[in-house]
């Protein structure tokens, strides 16, 4: 069967090195006979891997043309291929109630708010890796203090612990995209609960890092009460004087029930 053509519009490029795919295969090997579901698996060259390692795989795949090739292809397969969009996939409905391990090569393109969709599902999904831009997935690992810390960092580390595994070049891929390519790890940490309004945390994250040079103090004006913002340097020391990069998640939390106790008196 002839090879499949990248789409542009699907922000296709098709990883042709086979180190690299056992390479990322590889990296969700301690999870063996937890449900795996790859997103994007174009012609299958990670896919193969994961079948090769013994996962317990389903792929979805919102291109018809790759998902043509995959069933000509990958016999094993039978059942297993979700043709839809992964953003509007039920995860539960795909892969069941329990634990899940979320694994892919991303369309650049969409990949923030592929891991945002993991995120609704934080629960059951134990771990997710793969590649991705290498500019995203140095922002989704930065620590405070970096550059390139930001609204994704904050709200994806709340939940996972995460790791920058290594770079990838472009000419592994077919066509090459035109930056360099990281893989990451996510896994699930033990946080249940963040000790804090989740709604509230998400818009003060984001709202922080909105206007991020901006101080906290004047990025969060709206969220303060007018009456309150005299004495915010009284009350709270050097925090409102900072900027968002400079904060932990801890103090994000934080941040979010000083921000929630000023709301409510």
């Amino acid at each position: 069967m002839q090879q499949v053509r990248a789409k542009k519009s699907l922000g296709q490029h098709f990883l042709i090195d086979l180190d690299v795919a056992q390479r990322i295969a590889s990296t969700i090997d301690d999870y063996k006979g937890v449900p795996a579901l790859e997103v994007g698996p174009g012609m299958g060259v990670l896919t193969q891997f994961l079948l090769q390692n013994g996962h317990d795989l389903k792929v979805v795949e919102l291109d018809s043309e790759s998902v043509d090739y995959l069933k000509a292809n990958f016999a094993t397969l039978d059942g297993r291929i979700i043709e839809k969009d992964f953003l509007k996939l039920d995860l539960r409905e795909a892969c069941g109630d329990g634990e899940m391990v979320v694994i892919g090569n991303y369309p650049y393109n969409i990949s923030s708010q592929i891991l945002f969709h993991v995120l609704d599902y934080k629960d059951q999904v134990t771990c997710c890796s793969g590649m991705f831009q290498r500019e995203v997935a140095q922002r989704i690992a930065a620590g405070p203090g970096s550059k390139t810390y930001g609204i994704v960092s904050v709200l994806l580390q709340a939940w996972y612990d995460i790791e920058y595994l290594f770079t990838v070049d472009e000419n592994v891929f077919d066509p090459p995209p035109k930056v360099k390519s990281g893989v990451i790890k996510l896994v699930r940490n033990k946080v249940t609960d963040l000790g804090c309004d989740e709604r509230l945390f998400k818009s003060v994250v984001k709202t922080s890092f909105g206007q991020r040079r901006k101080t906290l103090r004047n990025s969060l004006r709206g969220m303060i009460p007018p009456e309150a913002m005299p004495n915010l340097d009284a009350q709270y020391g050097e925090l409102f004087k900072r900027r968002p990069e400079q904060l932990s998640v801890a103090e994000f939390i934080e941040l979010t029930n000083i921000i929630k106790n000023l709301q409510q008196k």
